[in-house]
């Protein structure tokens, strides 16, 4: 499935239709897959109405395609495997402006079990392993091909975070943190461990570009300006 933002936009749009929204509520309440004449049943709806809708939203990532056999019989003469639906082991999750809870969730959950089993504070845990993703997201940049380590880099992989950059002149500012209810409650934390990830951007990039704390009303704490 393609989890790109506007992919995710596209596929929760999908539901809108009532038909294929009334079709992926029946599917992800049932216990095991279902096909699609089971499904036309349930409904009252023609079986190729259901049809359609249902490997659309499997196309959409939605919902999971499996094939079976309903008869308990196998080998020669068992018959062709029904095609069945059930809910996507993907998880499909909208925010406007994009936000990134599971990601602090993960930094935050590698700096405690670190901090357990090494004995090393938390928080600096935590900002260890939020440079190291941004020594990672620069790497796989560059094993993408990217050559260029200029502004225009540093936007394109922190618009794919959900920053929204922004110029500001000879500078970049962010108009929007991915961690914003964290950040309300928890500002310091939060903030510095920005600060780390974006660091670490950098440095991985080797950019002429340094981050600073530089808090502002509606804009993430961070600030990119030139070393």
């Amino acid at each position: 499935m393609d989890t790109s933002r506007e992919a995710r936009i596209l596929a929760v749009a999908t539901l809108d239709e009532p038909t294929r929204r009334r079709l992926y509520d029946h599917v992800v309440r049932q216990a095991a897959a279902v096909t699609r004449d089971e499904a036309a049943t349930a409904l009252g709806l023609p079986r190729a109405t259901a049809a359609f809708h249902l490997d659309r939203l499997a196309d959409e990532g939605l919902l999971d395609v499996v094939f079976e056999r309903r008869t308990g019989r196998s080998g020669p003469g068992a018959g062709r495997p029904s095609k069945l639906y059930r809910r996507s082991e993907n998880h499909v999750e909208v925010s406007l402006p994009e936000h990134r809870y599971d990601l602090a969730g993960r930094l935050l959950a590698a700096a405690i079990e670190d901090a357990e089993a090494t004995g090393e504070s938390p928080r600096e845990a935590l900002d260890r392993h939020a440079r190291q993703l941004g020594n990672q997201l620069a790497a796989t940049a560059r094993d993408a091909g990217t050559t260029e380590a200029g502004p225009e880099t540093v936007m394109r992989i922190l618009e794919a975070q959900g920053f929204e950059p922004r110029t500001d002149e000879d500078a970049i500012v962010l108009g929007n943190c991915p961690f914003h209810t964290l950040a309300q409650q928890h500002a310091d934390l939060v903030c510095e461990m920005n600060l780390c990830l974006i660091s670490g951007l950098l440095a991985g990039l080797s950019t002429k570009l340094q981050a600073h704390l530089r808090p502002q009303p509606r804009h993430c704490c961070v600030r990119l300006e030139p070393a």
